[in-house]
């Protein structure tokens, strides 16, 4: 783990970036906190700011500065219809997924709101087909729309959308999966895969599932 010296400083303060956000390639920089590594490159693991950390006089030797992605809370964010968010899966039964919206757009909310994606809005080609368990799992960070206002306890939420679903993900060995199709990620340890509505990442190509 990375902890900055005494000439350490901070730039960078301003970019807010979600999970599975490509930040960098690891021959320029060092993973921090908030962040991991995938075929050579730096992805974030958290909804917040990236942070690039110099080591004093780094510039003059062969210090890679290093990438940190930290929580920052901020207020007064409501999402709206229409609205991209970034949520955490708490539970799922048959019917629907409940989630916590961390993120409107690249905005760290103060505090949750409470989200639904029912399975009729999980994807957008065969509906009777979509099995909420082989769609999401409880920790799983989702990217989605919303569609509705919903009731007075939660929102409403989409996924359909090729670019929306899961966007990080944790194996069953605690690992970070890689998404290796729309509905399929991977455990690197393991080799093993799991089901996902998955939010389509630059290496996969476009399907017809939207």
């Amino acid at each position: 783990n990375f902890t900055a010296g005494p000439g350490a400083y901070v730039t960078d303060k301003s970019n807010s970036v979600v999970p599975g956000q490509r930040l960098g390639h690891i021959e320029n920089f060092t993973a921090g906190p908030g962040t991991y590594v995938h075929k050579q490159h730096v992805y974030a693991s958290v909804v917040g700011l990236k942070q690039l950390l110099f080591e004093e006089n780094s510039k003059e030797s062969d210090v890679k500065p290093v990438l940190t992605v930290t929580q920052e809370k901020e207020s007064s964010i409501v999402p709206d219809i229409g609205s991209i968010v970034t949520a955490k899966v708490l539970r799922i039964n048959p019917r629907l997924a409940s989630v916590n919206i961390l993120c409107v757009g690249s905005r760290t909310l103060k505090e949750p709101f409470q989200g639904i994606i029912r399975v009729q809005d999980v994807r957008a080609t065969e509906i009777d087909k979509v099995q909420v368990y082989k769609s999401f799992r409880p920790g799983d960070i989702v990217r989605a729309e919303v569609i509705s206002l919903g009731d007075l306890r939660a929102y409403y939420l989409s996924t359909a959308k090729n670019d929306l679903g899961v966007v990080f993900a944790q194996s069953v060995a605690g690992s970070t999966m890689i998404p290796i199709s729309w509905e399929l990620m991977q455990c690197p340890k393991t080799k093993l895969k799991e089901f996902r509505k998955v939010a389509r990442p630059d290496n996969i190509p476009v399907t017809t599932s939207s």
